[in-house]
């Protein structure tokens, strides 16, 4: 059902219930909390209070006279109204969010990016490297998130993104940023016969599917679940580590170890939705990011600091 339909639709709904005219914003809070699970995730999400999302939700199921969730202990259910509502609204808010992305290409270098990464790349990396981009685009507000899930790009969860993966689908312009050599390290007088490993959660990381292969036998002590985290148990003494070489350099007090094999290369990736490319301010951006990682090739290539090339 095309996007005219569903809003007639919709509009039909409000009209039996003789109740005031359907909310636009109503609707996109209600497209949030669907996805999102609870009120709290949604807030987040949109920036605004839970009390603000559960006040939007009241209004539209008073202007379609539905019910459209079920509330539970552990969050909100679509009911069958809320699921056939929802697959009416998910494809508006699709509408909307292209309108927005495509409006913004008439803005100069002014207002806001949202630029997500992995957790410890942007401590260590990016942000030292981003300071002279402020100074020369003061216009340009940098938000910078860390989340743990992938956040999407295409409902602007995120503008920009950094990952360690290419993706495979979605209407993504990708940039392979850098190839990411890795190393075994540990502190001059840490336990080397000991590792600290990434928690279950992570185990289909190639960081962690190579411990499990290499290292079996070997005790992990300790299993955290950031980069930053791994290097701090590491200059503690817990016992070695599999880490980028760049990151263990700049963490200092860390010393490479032999690895019982080849360790992993892993590439940085750069992310962004093709209606958003051609922005100035994201195109800025992206531009910066680029030649960070340009500028530092060689020290966050491959090269294995006890000599040769790692094998990929």
């Amino acid at each position: 059902m095309r996007s005219h339909s569903a809003i007639r639709y919709l509009r039909a709904m409000a009209v039996q219930k003789r109740s005031g005219p359907l909310d636009w914003e109503d609707l996109r809070v209600f497209v949030a909390l669907a996805r999102a699970g609870s009120l709290s995730a949604a807030a987040r999400a949109l920036k605004v209070s839970h009390a603000t999302v559960g006040r939007r939700i009241a209004a539209l199921e008073d202007t379609l006279g539905r019910t459209l969730f079920d509330r539970r202990a552990d969050g909100y259910t679509l009911t069958a109204d809320g699921a056939a509502v929802l697959e009416l609204a998910a494809g508006m808010d699709e509408r909307a969010l292209a309108i927005l992305r495509r409006t913004g290409q008439e803005a100069g270098l002014t207002g806001t990016v949202r630029l997500t990464a992995v957790e410890g790349y942007v401590e260590r990396f990016l942000l030292p490297r981003l300071a002279e981009f402020h100074r020369r685009h003061p216009g340009i507000n940098l938000e910078v998130l860390t989340d743990p899930r992938s956040l999407s790009l295409a409902r602007r969860e995120a503008d920009v993104a950094v990952r360690l993966a290419q993706p495979k689908t979605g209407e993504l312009v990708t940039r392979r940023l850098a190839s990411l050599g890795y190393g075994v390290y540990a502190a001059p007088d840490g336990d080397t016969s000991a590792w600290v490993g990434l928690v279950d959660s992570y185990a289909h990381l190639p960081e962690a599917q190579w411990l499990a292969r290499h290292a079996a036998g070997e005790r992990v002590v300790l299993r955290v679940n950031t980069l930053l985290a791994q290097v701090s148990a590491a200059q503690a003494g817990f016992g070695k580590v599999l880490l980028p070489h760049w990151f263990a350099k700049d963490a200092g007090g860390l010393v490479a170890v032999l690895p019982p094999a080849p360790p992993p290369v892993r590439e940085a990736w750069l992310l962004v939705h093709r209606d958003l490319k051609g922005v100035p301010r994201v195109r800025a951006v992206i531009d910066a990011v680029v030649a960070a990682f340009e500028a530092e090739q060689e020290r966050l290539g491959p090269d294995d600091p006890h000599g040769g090339p790692v094998e990929e």
